[in-house]
Order: structure tokens, then sequence, then C-alpha cells
């Protein structure tokens, strides 16, 4: 039986590499540079290179469920995300973070349904994503939008307790990107914190604002602690 992993090594060394061998020796010689870290959900649908048309060297990335990221007291336990974003930001002095979510997210759905019991580290990984619920018996597809978007605001506004992250967005040294791609339609709408509300990159004028906040809260057009609007 062909070994179809094996194979895919072989090519990538044979047809692949050799196309790009200058560069990765320049990126070993030099070092990596990124100035962007994006924090991407593991799902296999999500492909940063080919939504940025980025290239070998310019983007540093951390995958996993959801696209969570976890408070920076480190009350949750170990977390590599957690290290990714202090190593991006303190060593490699990344210029942006992106937090991209996307629909139909396995785990935003999982928020409306039941673990499994032997799931203990997932069960605890998706409370990172519990306040992006909305109160709906049901999780249908407009739910479930609102909850990936809110989900993702929710995660920039986490970032913002990060020290070194806080420190250089006030500096004007950082910037924070939320993205939802919306994978049927190859497009990624953008959050603009002015607007309140994710826009289609096509129609965006940046391709996303930060930091967060959420103005007089007497102000009728109040944004939920997400930052996306209730209504």
């Amino acid at each position: 039986m062909p070994d179809e992993l094996l194979e895919r090594l072989r090519r990538f060394q044979t047809d692949a590499f050799p196309l790009q061998r200058s560069l990765f020796r320049h990126l070993v010689d030099e070092g990596q540079h990124p100035l962007t870290l994006f924090i991407g959900c593991s799902d296999s649908r999500i492909v940063p290179y080919l939504l940025t048309g980025a290239g070998p060297g310019e983007l540093f990335l951390v995958r996993n469920v959801g696209a969570f990221i976890p408070p920076y007291d480190q009350s949750q336990g170990f977390h590599g995300t957690s290290a990714a974003i202090e190593y991006a930001v303190l060593n490699l002095n990344v210029q942006r973070v992106i937090v991209c979510g996307h629909s139909h997210c396995g785990a935003i759905r999982a928020l409306y349904e039941e673990i499994p019991a032997a799931a203990q580290n997932l069960g605890r990984w998706l409370d990172l994503g519990r306040e992006a619920v909305l109160p709906m018996a049901e999780s249908g597809t407009e739910v479930m939008r609102r909850t990936e978007q809110r989900a993702i605001v929710l995660q920039l506004e986490r970032l913002m307790d990060y020290p070194m992250v806080r420190e250089r967005v006030e500096a004007r040294r950082l910037t924070l990107h939320g993205w939802h791609y919306v994978i049927e339609d190859g497009e990624v709408h953008v959050f603009d914190v002015a607007l309140g509300r994710f826009v289609p990159a096509a129609e965006a004028e940046h391709a996303g604002t930060g930091p967060y906040h959420f103005g007089d809260p007497d102000d009728p057009d109040l944004l939920d602690a997400s930052g996306v609007p209730l209504v």
C-alpha cells in the first residue's frame, strides 16, 4: 500500500523546495522576522497562507481549537498559545496580531452542545469561549454566526490583558485585528471597532481595528460584552 505522506514529503524536497531554496537559506542565515502573529482555529479548512497571500517567514502561526486565547494570569494551566503570544511580541516584535475565527466552527457549535465526559481538556478549553454564547434555545445559522464573531472579539479583549500587548498597542507599535472567515463565500469579514460590527473585506476601509472600548453605558447603541451589537 503506497505511503501517501512519504510521497508528499519527497515531492516537497524534489519539486517545491528547489523553487524556494534561496529564500529558506536566507531565513536560516538571517533568522525569522515575521511581522504578523496569526492566531487561528485548528480547523483543516483554514489555510492562513492562502487567506493572506503570505510566504515562508511572513507569519508566526498559532493554531488551536476555536482560536481561543487563555487569560494572562495562567489560571487555566500550561498554555502553548500564551507562550507563543509572549514570544511573538517580546522576541519577534511583531507589528500586528490577527485572531481569525470562521463559519461552521465546531468549537463554537460545541458551546451549545454536550461535551463527552472523556473530553475533559476540551471541556475546560471551551470555557474560554463561554462568554460569547447567546441565550438562545437553538443554535441556528444566525446564532452561530453571531457567536463566532462575538468569540473573536472576546479573544481580542483578552489579548489586551497581556501587559506586553497592551503596552505596545497603546504605544501604537502593535495593532490587533479580528477576522471572521466565511468559508463558503471565500471572504473574510474584519471587525471595525468604530462601527461595532464585522465588515466584508470587499467593503472595509482597513484590515480591522483595536483596541476595544465600549463608550458611555447610557448610550443606546452600546456594544455588548464582546463588542458585537446585541441587536
